[in-house]
């Protein structure tokens, strides 16, 4: 097996350094949305780019309600949350040339959910040959661009 250089995950990956608590809620309640990677808060929902990403532009839209399923959310925050999915892919099109996008919400932790207890989508912008012979063959994604050069591509959108 080869190994890719990646120092910026170590904080992800060693448990100790894990935060308690629920992620998504941390990051509604504070206001620094810069360091938070939060593009845009609306009345039932927020935007913010998911700091280990599978793609540039990788994204995910949260309730600001600690919930984990969908019938969970009161009707007004369905609403919003899949507007909002839309618009997003729209700015995400527009800025970036998106070619198409992986829209997934994984419920329950056996569904994949990193964070089971609080509901949120993904949104991956994808591109004609986005899968190359890096992750085939070596294993590896490439990441092209840097979260904070992204941020600034897309803070500057309405949502």
């Amino acid at each position: 097996m080869k190994n890719i250089w990646a120092p910026w995950r170590f904080k992800y990956v060693i448990q100790e350094e894990r935060e308690e608590g629920c992620l998504f809620c941390r990051v509604a309640k504070e206001q620094d949305d810069e360091k938070n990677l939060v593009l845009y808060r609306k009345e039932h929902c927020f935007i913010m780019l998911n700091l280990y990403p599978y793609n540039n532009g990788h994204l995910m839209i949260s309730p600001y309600t600690h919930v984990g399923t969908l019938e969970a959310l009161h009707k007004e925050e369905r609403d919003e949350i899949f507007e909002t999915v839309a618009k997003v892919c729209a700015n995400i099109r527009k800025e970036m040339s998106a070619e198409g996008f992986n829209v997934g919400i994984n419920i329950g932790a056996v569904a994949g959910a990193g964070v089971a207890e609080h509901i949120h989508v993904h949104v991956v912008p994808r591109w004609a040959g986005d899968t190359n012979f890096m992750p085939v063959i070596g294993n590896v994604k490439v990441i092209s661009e840097a979260l904070e050069d992204t941020y600034r591509r897309l803070k500057k959108y309405q949502y």
